[in-house]
């Protein structure tokens, strides 16, 4: 019984430096946690081939990079989280809405490039990036959890494909979400 309350005493521990210690939390949730770079757009489109594949009028254009130890239970927390961020302007200027207040839509692009390491050389290093067969898998399965979440109309690029992507920022709002 007292190893337990060791084991359970040591996570809390490690769980308040994490999220206490700026260094250790910015390590964290760098390494190993969905990143999506959000932006706030009037229009936005993505095209692969010449082809237009998605395209939305106001709403969210999602970048969307998976680290090597997501999973799917990050999916549906996410989901919700950018459904219901609130970033669209009310008359006073305010963040006060979100994507389901306004009806809007959502163009998410898979991006594992958000996972870049440039510290080192000139070339950035993606190895903190998932392996993209399994990233490809989640990344859909991702698309489908938004699909679900009650956004009005949801687009998406291809993995692995050479993608174009156009888009008006509105604001501009970037913001980047990350699951932890």
């Amino acid at each position: 019984m007292a190893l337990f309350y060791l084991v359970e005493s040591l996570k809390n521990k490690v769980k308040e430096t994490v999220s206490s210690t700026g260094f250790f939390f910015k390590l964290y949730t760098f390494l190993w946690f969905v990143k999506i770079l959000l932006q706030r757009v009037s229009r936005a489109s993505v095209r692969i081939e010449g082809k237009v594949v998605g395209a939305i009028d106001r709403g969210l254009l999602l970048l969307v990079g998976f680290g090597h130890m997501d999973d799917t239970d990050v999916l549906l927390p996410m989901a919700n989280k950018l459904a219901n961020l609130r970033v669209f302007p009310d008359e006073q200027g305010r963040f006060q809405y979100s994507l389901l207040d306004i009806e809007g839509a959502a163009l998410l692009v898979p991006q594992f490039t958000l996972y870049a390491d440039t510290k080192k050389g000139r070339r950035p290093d993606f190895t903190r990036s998932m392996k993209p067969e399994a990233a490809a898998g989640l990344f859909e399965e991702f698309v489908a959890v938004v699909r679900s979440s009650g956004v009005q109309k949801v687009e998406s690029g291809r993995f692995g494909a050479d993608m174009q992507v156009e888009l008006v920022n509105d604001g501009p709002v970037t913001i980047l979400v990350s699951s932890e």
